[in-house]
């Protein structure tokens, strides 16, 4: 990406894709390629260099719109300080209600917007869900025709809905959306296996 730059203040971003006139005279678009970046800034076109130690994962933060900035050798886009997304639910006040906000089937107290956490469970237990799909016909034929279920199955089953109970508590009890990524956050182990916090359901193998 590039940056037009007239009488010091950056008036257009270019992708290079084009060519452009600048004061008057038309240039083709080889001029992002072909030219050097001396004869580029001469005209008033710059590489855009950008700044993402301010940018954060998009699953845990909001970040904001990326700033541009000349500073007379070079241009510089940058992010602003990010915020966290609401991990916890926001629920309907009475003041929603003064305004006139809660939709008719929603009272006060209900939800209004899910938090992280609500998301973040639902998905622990779609997990579980779909590990445990993968043994019910043991439990089903129990049901129809009494065959014992395998007792490798039986221990599975139990350590897949008690690694689930474990996740949802770890991700209630995490006081904030920081806290939260740490449970998410794998790291490198010496054995070199990479492994996270909050574990992960176990599968059959």
């Amino acid at each position: 990406m590039f940056a037009l730059v007239e009488s010091g203040s950056i008036t257009r971003m270019l992708n290079g894709n084009r060519g452009i006139t600048v004061d008057g005279v038309q240039h083709p678009r080889t001029i992002f390629t072909l030219w050097t970046e001396a004869e580029r800034n001469a005209i008033g076109i710059y590489p855009v260099e950008i700044d993402e130690s301010k940018k954060k994962d998009e699953k845990w933060y909001i970040n904001t719109n990326i700033t541009y900035a000349f500073d007379g050798s070079k241009v510089t886009g940058s992010y602003g300080d990010a915020t966290a997304r609401a991990h916890a639910d926001s629920l309907y006040t009475d003041q929603d209600k003064t305004d006139d906000l809660i939709p008719d089937d929603k009272d006060v107290g209900d939800v209004k917007a899910e938090g992280l956490k609500t998301r973040l469970i639902r998905d622990i237990k779609k997990q579980a869900e779909s590990e445990l799909n993968r043994t019910d016909w043991y439990v089903i034929r129990k049901t129809e025709e009494d065959i014992a279920i395998p007792s490798t199955i039986t221990t599975h089953r139990k350590a897949v809905r008690s690694k689930q109970t474990e996740m949802e508590t770890a991700i209630t009890n995490a006081s904030d959306t920081p806290a939260l990524e740490t449970l998410y956050t794998y790291t490198r182990q010496e054995d070199g296996s990479f492994t996270r916090p909050l574990g992960v359901i176990p599968t059959l193998e």
